[in-house]
């Protein structure tokens, strides 16, 4: 059956010492959303299905891009959870729950606990409103799931003054009043009549049998933005009747006129309430974060001043470099005139910031026929990029604004990092040993085992043998968990790779996450390789490599990796199962080019031997946040126990976003509607495309005046 995991974890690369952050989605609660998000604004409310809308039926409006959306609505006999994202400006995605109050999962599932039904939602917009024409969207509610709410949508809207008007066509959910019968009848026999399930037999599956076919009914309403700023008042039309509800459970209604308000108090936080249906009271609130926007006022040092005193030693000014510029040099070359530093940016998210500073330290440490600051970029023993500053340059805009054109224009960053080594200055050792400490939270709810949760004490380390090479661990003690609920039910056919989760959760309090020895190495000037093996993750132990092609701020780059794996004892210590098995991808990453969205494309082998492809989209804004969503097929077909693709949404988020010092370390917040043994995957520690990512020159100019912060 249902079940999916989501957790908050630490970045999977560490460099210091770092504490995890359990509940990110709390910490935002005291971050602004954009002016134009507000919670109560005309066009901008909640669903009460999620997404921007009335109450039961969606508008053709969007949210701010990079604006997420939590909400919970009631309408007797559904509460509905959902959590929506706002990646671009045309596309809105998310998900939710529908727990149904009166079914319930019945003693061979789950006794009486009641019915959850789970979706996924997407909306696309076909037409910005201009003074002539409206904003027109088509959208899909409850796609690649059970469909039991499924419907398809188009929709428009115009806004006169004080009034946003809708005015919109459905089918399915939406079009259960059947005002028309199939209007796309004639195209092919199919749209006559709607299938009663459609999307597999358990869902899971694209119902495309489904899509825009049966009767169709009209829905719309009207928003009214009252003299009170925070209040907006709702009348809406719905184009469902209740007669047809999932599970026979039919609802009286009264008229299909809706009467609703929307008040915020804060721009982040709204309520809601109406009459739906003549009969039946609904309550809501909704949260909206600014994913986009997110940022802390900082507390770092300010930059050194041009001029100050120089270090007693290379060695000193190294330290300054690591303290001041977020530097962790490796070491300092002279060549002629060029003053070259080989090191791994640690703190400021941003290179442009770093180098700025270093380059005030230089200024203060290097002789004065020094005319040119190098600073060659690596990351974890690779070689990644060099940035070229003119040292006049660089001093003259640091003290005036107006010099800032020239030195700007005159610095070039590029791949080639070949040449004579030059008089070594200042070499430094390893930094050996990083370690972190702190709490964990891993979740687990939507099925039929109810809310599961498990609080943890997390300890990781590190250790560095030289630049390219390092052993890393986690050990993980459980102080408090409700696992004892967790019950395996699923109907799937392939090896128990990933459903074995409860067993891995609950047998032992004390675990081995992982522990394994990485090492990094450069092919060729373009090509990059990593091996690795030990405890790989909480299911899987093995060795593995991988290899990857990606040129100096290409929009593309290509890999492949390779793992033979064997599983794990579900106490998680060195013990090892019977199962063992190859799995690998080749992988193709692209930089779309269409709003900062990243696509990657794995083929390969899966963990249960089933062979297919996984698909993710996600796009990285300028607060360092990274959205994104992924789905796999494979040739498991029914054997994935719900349905024939696996599916799940992300989101990566910097620490940079939440404390007051500079930081590059992330946290992730994963979910998947489903732990499946279909289309399962080696949760892999490192990648090398994350490992290589200042090979892309990203937002480096875009950043550049952060280079005097």
């Amino acid at each position: 059956m249902a079940r999916q995991l989501i957790m908050f974890y630490r970045s999977s690369v560490a460099k210091t010492r770092v504490f995890t952050l359990p509940i990110v989605m709390m910490t935002t609660m005291a971050l602004p959303v954009q002016s134009g998000a507000q919670s109560g604004g005309l066009g901008s409310g909640q669903s009460d299905f999620g997404g921007v809308g009335l109450m039961q039926t969606p508008t053709a409006r969007m949210a701010p891009v990079g604006t997420l959306s939590a909400s919970f609505s009631r309408t007797a006999p559904y509460r509905r959870y959902n959590v929506f994202l706002q990646p671009t400006e045309w596309l809105e995605g998310g998900f939710r729950y529908v727990e149904v109050e009166n079914r319930r999962f019945g003693e061979a599932i789950a006794g009486d606990r009641r019915m959850l039904d789970k979706g996924f939602d997407v909306k696309l917009r076909l037409l910005e409103e201009t003074r002539y024409w409206p904003e027109l969207a088509v959208g899909f509610r409850d796609v690649g799931g059970t469909t039991l709410f499924g419907a398809e949508y188009l929709v428009a809207n115009k806004r006169w003054g004080d009034f946003d008007v809708s005015l919109g066509l459905g089918w399915g959910y939406l079009g259960n009043a059947g005002d028309i019968g199939s209007p796309l009848g004639w195209l092919a026999e199919r749209f006559d009549e709607r299938p009663d399930r459609a999307g597999g037999d358990f869902g899971g599956e694209f119902a495309v049998d489904q899509l825009f076919s049966g009767p169709m009914a009209f829905f719309g309403g009207v928003e009214y933005q009252t003299p009170w700023d925070p209040l907006v008042l709702q009348f809406e039309v719905e184009g469902n009747d209740y007669a047809n509800e999932p599970q026979a459970n039919n609802q009286a209604q009264d008229t299909r006129v809706n009467l609703g308000a929307r008040l915020a108090l804060t721009e982040n936080l709204s309520l809601h309430g109406g009459w739906q249906r003549g009969d039946t009271a609904m309550g809501g609130i909704s949260y909206n974060v600014d994913l986009a926007g997110l940022r802390q006022v900082k507390n770092d040092p300010e930059p050194l001043p041009i001029g100050a005193q120089s270090y007693e030693d290379w060695q000193a000014a190294s330290e300054a470099l690591n303290d001041n510029a977020g530097v962790r040099v490796n070491r300092i070359t002279r060549r002629g005139n060029d003053l070259r530093v080989e090191a791994e940016p640690v703190r400021f998210r941003s290179l442009a910031q770093s180098e700025g500073r270093a380059g005030r330290i230089l200024h203060a440490q290097a002789d004065d026929d020094i005319d040119t600051f190098r600073f060659e970029w690596q990351e974890r023993g690779l070689a990644l990029r060099e940035s070229v500053h003119d040292r006049a340059a660089l001093v003259a805009a640091a003290g005036s604004a107006e010099q800032e054109y020239a030195h700007r224009y005159g610095v070039y960053a590029h791949a080639n990092l070949d040449g004579p080594e030059g008089e070594v200055l200042h070499e430094a050792p390893p930094q050996r040993l990083s370690w972190g400490l702190g709490p964990r939270l891993d979740q687990n709810f939507g099925g039929p085992d109810g809310y599961l949760y498990r609080l943890m004490v997390a300890a990781n380390a590190e250790y560095r043998t030289d630049a390219n090479g390092w052993f890393s661990g986690e050990v993980t003690w459980t102080a408090l968990d409700n696992l004892d609920n967790y019950d395996y039910i699923a109907n799937s056919e392939l090896p128990r790779v990933r459903t074995f989760i409860g067993d891995y959760l609950s047998e032992s309090p004390v675990g081995i996450e992982h522990l394994q020895y990485t090492r990094t190495g450069n092919l060729s000037d373009n090509v990059y390789a990593m091996g690795y093996g030990g405890l790989l993750e909480m299911m899987y132990a093995g060795v593995g490599g991988e290899v990857l092609y990606r040129s100096f701020d290409s929009p593309v780059a290509f890999g492949a990796d390779v793992n033979w794996v064997k599983q794990r004892d579900f106490d998680q210590g060195v013990g090892l199962r019977d199962y063992d098995t190859w799995t690998g991808h080749f992988n193709a990453y692209v930089e779309t080019g269409i709003e900062d969205v990243l696509a990657k494309v794995s083929v390969g082998k899966y963990l249960a031997g089933d062979v297919g492809g996984t698909l993710d989209l996600s796009r990285e804004f300028d607060s360092g946040v990274r959205m994104g969503a992924w789905g796999t097929w494979t040739d498991a077909g029914d054997d994935f126990g719900e349905g024939g693709f696996d599916k799940g949404l992300y989101l990566s988020i910097p620490f940079d976003a939440f404390f007051t010092r500079s930081s590059r370390e992330r946290a992730n917040i994963a979910w998947r509607p489903l732990t499946r043994d279909g289309g399962a995957r080696l949760g892999r520690r490192y990648t090398l495309y994350d490992i290589t990512h200042e090979r892309d020159m990203g937002r480096y100019w875009e950043d550049y005046d952060k280079s005097w912060e």
